[in-house]
């Protein structure tokens, strides 16, 4: 629905404080690997999350529309109740602020991945074998110190493993340019192009930018060349303060993560490095907020690596941990991903996604299990994510009668 002027209208102010957790295990929907068998969700052992689904309300969400492969910036954005068509934020954007990078009107952020190209120069591996944060960095200066821009500030930020920040400073500069990744390997990085007329200097600065990149890091490997991802520029949206009545935090260990939940009013909480201390902070932070996003990343990356196995484990990491979540008392629980990623694919997919909501005022549901199969015969049904927000301010008697 994600009528959030309706949605603000409808919250009963002074309310008794309720606490809503949105889960979201990055990924997590997913196919089987050989005909008749089970997803990931299907295969992992999950006691706490099947009892949670017994308990609750379970269905299928789609993240944009039906048969829309998203991102995972728009995915998110439906789940915390946004419309992601109107609500647009772009990738750049999300790295650089999930880093504290101090983002002004004038900057222009992208995404970037370091890869491997061959001696063609086709992409051999758009993420150059996930180097270490530690070369991250080395090449991050390198390129601070051998690629200059006339025209333009340039910054160049690592933010994590293959992932960087790249970020221009200067008047003029315009959104509306295309991605530089192929998204397949055997293909050569492809030029940036403009979209609109006044973004055609942006792109001149950013192809100026990759040659001057290929031929720095002509002696490096694995990561011997870049992908450039989402340029964009700080956009406005609304916080989740103002239209859903809330004093919200993040828990998330990847900086776009935590970029997006800043964006949307979140407060940043430290988050670790693992699941483990991802609930070592909510268990310490409890008292503080009232509603919490806890993101678990890794069962997306196993998914986009084709390891169906280890997206399994991860799954069942998580579930474990989903008794520490329930012994602080919620009163509202989600639990869901911000889309598929099944290891079959090795990508992101249009595939609906398993949600479980689970409160005291949830009706019975058939479900006995939060995998695929189990959530398609819930009594949620398939609904778009942007649902889901206002269903648990409603469980959690945070909305008002809308009407006489």
């Amino acid at each position: 629905m994600a009528d959030l002027e309706l949605i603000k209208s409808l919250l009963i102010p002074h309310v008794v404080e309720t606490k809503i957790v949105f889960l979201i295990i990055d990924g997590v929907g997913g196919l089987p690997i050989e005909v008749g068998g089970p997803t990931e969700l299907e295969a992992a052992r999950t006691p706490n999350l099947d009892r949670l689904a017994t308990e609750g309300l379970c269905g299928l969400h789609d993240p944009v529309a039906p048969g829309i492969t998203p991102g995972s910036g728009p995915s998110h954005l439906a789940v915390f109740g946004y419309d992601p068509l109107k609500h647009l934020i772009g990738r750049g954007v999300l790295e650089a602020v999930g880093i504290d990078f101090p983002l002004t009107e004038q900057d222009l952020a992208c995404r970037g991945n370091f890869c491997t190209v061959d001696e063609k120069g086709l992409v051999v591996d758009r993420r150059a074998g996930r180097i270490p944060t530690e070369k991250n960095q080395e090449l991050c200066d390198l390129l601070r110190r051998h690629v200059n821009l006339p025209g333009a500030e340039m910054f160049v930020e690592t933010v994590k493993d293959y992932r960087f920040a790249l970020v221009l400073r200067g008047d003029g500069l315009a959104e509306g340019l295309t991605e530089t990744d192929p998204q397949a390997l055997g293909a050569e990085p492809l030029p940036v192009r403009a979209t609109r007329p006044e973004a055609e200097r942006s792109a001149r600065l950013l192809n100026d930018f990759i040659a001057q990149v290929r031929q720095v890091l002509a002696d490096q490997h694995p990561a011997n060349m870049v992908l450039l991802r989402g340029p964009s520029k700080v956009p406005t949206i609304p916080p989740m303060q103002e239209v859903f009545g809330l004093n919200p935090a993040a828990i998330a260990s990847y900086p776009m993560y935590r970029g997006l939940a800043k964006l949307v009013g979140m407060a940043p909480l430290e988050a670790g490095t693992t699941i483990s201390d991802e609930f070592d902070t909510l268990e310490q932070e409890w008292g503080n907020y009232d509603f919490f996003y806890l993101h678990v990343k890794k069962t997306d990356s196993y998914g986009e690596d084709g390891d169906f196995e280890a997206k399994v484990h991860l799954i069942e990491e998580t579930d474990e941990q989903v008794k520490r979540l329930m012994t602080l008392h919620p009163d509202v629980v989600v639990v869901t991903g911000d889309h598929s990623t099944p290891a079959l694919l090795k990508s992101h997919s249009w595939h609906p996604v398993p949600v479980l909501i689970w409160s005291n005022y949830c009706r019975a549901d058939p479900t006995r299990g939060f995998n695929e199969t189990e959530c398609a015969r819930g009594a949620l049904g398939r609904i778009p994510a942007t649902d889901l927000m206002p269903i648990a301010l409603a469980n959690g008697l945070r909305l008002a009668k809308y009407g006489a």
